[in-house]
């Protein structure tokens, strides 16, 4: 049987409750205060498509709770997508971040979680580069800021290079604050690790 191939390109907002950085990316543990990793991540996708479901445009974004390390599974996540979003579109989407269709980084990560809930909301992104908010309507919004330098209070820009990473390559870092709740899952933290990166992302 084949599988349907799909590909999606776009730009990723990621706020965790980590400390700054983000432990799971460096050595696969969360380095938040209590080893969980609770995130609100959202995602823009300025071209993609998943068999003949053109995925361009699309704008989605998932609440997830990880007790512990992500690899340890036991997750659970409701996802969001603009009241825009078709259902063969929701449907695509469902079957990619779940793994099902292969490709990195969803067939690793897939299978950590378990899909409670799906909502639709209207979703908003404000801003540019590490100072943007994304925002899911009356569910939750993460609220993103540079680094600021302690002493002249000027804006200090951070990036992360991960040459190999599987979900991205390149981020940039800063502060970020977030809440969001749908589905019974509810995440949320302050002055925490924030990452907004591109993504590559397919299963050819």
């Amino acid at each position: 049987m084949t599988t349907t191939q799909w590909t999606m390109k776009g730009q990723g907002y990621e706020y965790c409750n980590c400390d700054f950085g983000c432990g799971c990316n460096f050595g696969g543990f969360p380095n938040s205060k209590d080893g969980s990793c609770r995130a609100f991540v959202g995602v823009k996708i300025d071209s993609g498509t998943c068999g003949d479901v053109d995925l361009s445009g699309v704008k989605c974004a998932a609440i997830i709770d990880w007790p512990k390390a992500i690899h340890e599974g036991g997750g659970k996540a409701a996802f969001v997508v603009d009241p825009s979003t078709t259902d063969e579109q929701a449907g695509a989407l469902g079957q990619i971040f779940t793994g099902q269709l292969g490709g990195m980084p969803w067939e690793l990560l897939g299978p950590t979680f378990e899909v409670v809930g799906l909502e639709k909301a209207a979703i908003t992104i404000e801003g540019s580069g590490p100072n943007s908010t994304f925002r899911a309507e009356g569910i939750g919004e993460g609220r993103g800021a540079s680094f600021k330098n302690p002493v002249t209070k000027k804006e200090h820009l951070a990036e992360v290079h991960l040459p190999t990473g599987f979900i991205w390559t390149r981020g940039e870092c800063g502060v970020g604050t977030y809440h969001a709740a749908a589905a019974g899952v509810s995440v949320g933290a302050e002055n925490s690790n924030w990452i907004l990166y591109g993504f590559d992302w397919s299963n050819a």
